[in-house]
């Protein structure tokens, strides 16, 4: 890695107003808040992130800019494609006023992004993960075979299908992906292969059948590897860090992470309302403690229990129940009926299904079956039986 190098991180959503929930894009806000500077192999890098643009000139401005920059450029586009009602084929990227009978006119042509990027002189890459809706998925699929939507800079990603309901949560593939850069790779020198790091990223998502992968080009040193492991005959490798990217460039030795220094920083995320950035921190962190220490661990109990709280913070007491039911089966596998940090986290998961409003009764055969499992749990398991009588309640506020 040359440690003289100015690079730049370009961060493009391309979300349009109508596909915007409670929580703008929250691939984008995941990514943001990863800390993406220091994925950079770069001394420095300069962080741009473009959310709710309108106007495809503008983005080409800031485009343009970026192409200017000496060193490593990572490019990484979320949002939605779309392609134009009328004349159909050319693929586009959704900005903030686009819709099928306007983005030929309110949207980035796919083009102008590749062939821009295609004119940067040093490292380039683009990462990719967008969605497109079943008119203009025909077109995509077209221009991923043939080779437009990957031609010019090297670039990883996936297509997938649009949800019928804006997403409430970062795309698993940006989620593995932002494991897997945090992780790093033993193996990996200073820098890591873009390719192997989108392989393990694809391995661990879980993404639906129907979906596009965008592979091309081999970029030069863009991406720092945090876990860049010294020769044998010098001082012993670090550990591997914890997955919330620091907001400095990495470094080729950094200080091995803990858990209870990655807690504040989850806690004060979701204090301070980005609770998506505190769940991705979380299901980060649990992803490495399941790799270590495997899924039926203590190690990992606590971190779902940790993701259960940040549910809970957020007002999401379906998942939160989920969660704590999930930390509850964890302990009492492992300690018992009568293990009362299990009955505690049962009592939460109690709570929140009190709480789930019409989610409650789905959730009531997993809850009843666990109260079953724990001596002088009659009342509780009375009153979700009682519930369950009653039928669904209005979501509690």
């Amino acid at each position: 890695m040359d440690h003289l190098t100015h690079g730049c991180v370009l961060l493009l959503d391309g979300t349009p107003d109508r596909r915007r929930g409670l929580v703008p894009n929250p691939t984008a806000h995941a990514v943001a808040g990863a800390g993406p500077r220091g994925f950079l192999a770069a001394a420095t890098a300069d962080v741009v992130q473009l959310p709710a643009m309108a106007g495809p000139q503008s983005v080409l401005a800031y485009l343009r800019d970026a192409a200017t920059v000496p060193g490593p450029l990572l490019v990484w586009v979320t949002g939605h494609l779309m392609v134009p009602a009328r004349k159909g084929g050319e693929v586009h990227l959704a900005l903030r006023d686009s819709t099928p009978a306007t983005v030929r006119y309110t949207g980035l042509p796919w083009e102008w992004l590749t062939r821009t990027l295609g004119e940067h002189a040093g490292p380039t890459l683009l990462v990719v993960d967008v969605e497109a809706d079943r008119r203009s998925w025909p077109h995509v699929a077209a221009a991923v075979r043939d080779g437009r939507l990957t031609a010019g800079p090297a670039v990883c990603g996936v297509v997938t299908p649009s949800p019928d309901r804006a997403p409430a949560e970062a795309s698993p593939y940006t989620r593995s992906l932002l494991t897997v850069l945090d992780l790093g790779h033993p193996t990996a020198g200073p820098v890591l292969d873009p390719a192997l790091m989108h392989q393990l990223a694809l391995d661990q998502a879980g993404l639906p059948e129907e979906r596009l992968v965008l592979r091309h080009g081999t970029p030069g040193p863009v991406l720092a590897n945090p876990v860049h492991v010294a020769p044998a005959s010098a001082v012993p490798a670090p550990s591997v860090p914890a997955p919330v990217a620091a907001a400095e460039p990495a470094r080729q030795e950094p200080a091995p992470a803990r858990e209870e220094d990655a807690l504040p920083r989850i806690l004060a995320a979701a204090n301070a309302g980005r609770h998506n950035e505190a769940a991705a921190m979380a299901a980060a962190w649990e992803q490495q403690v399941l790799r270590r220490h495997g899924p039926q661990s203590a190690e990992a109990g606590l971190w779902i229990e940790v993701r259960a709280d940040l549910a809970r913070l957020a007002g999401d007491h379906p998942r939160a129940a989920e969660l704590w039911m999930s930390a509850a089966a964890n302990r009492l596998a492992r300690g018992g009926p009568s293990d009362a940090e299990a009955v505690a986290a049962l009592k939460r998961a109690h709570y929140c299904w009190q709480h789930s409003g019409d989610r409650a009764p789905m959730l009531a055969p997993a809850l009843l079956a666990l109260w079953e499992r724990v001596p002088g749990s009659l009342d509780a398991a009375a009153d979700v039986r009682a519930r369950l009588a009653e039928g669904p309640r209005p979501v509690s506020r």
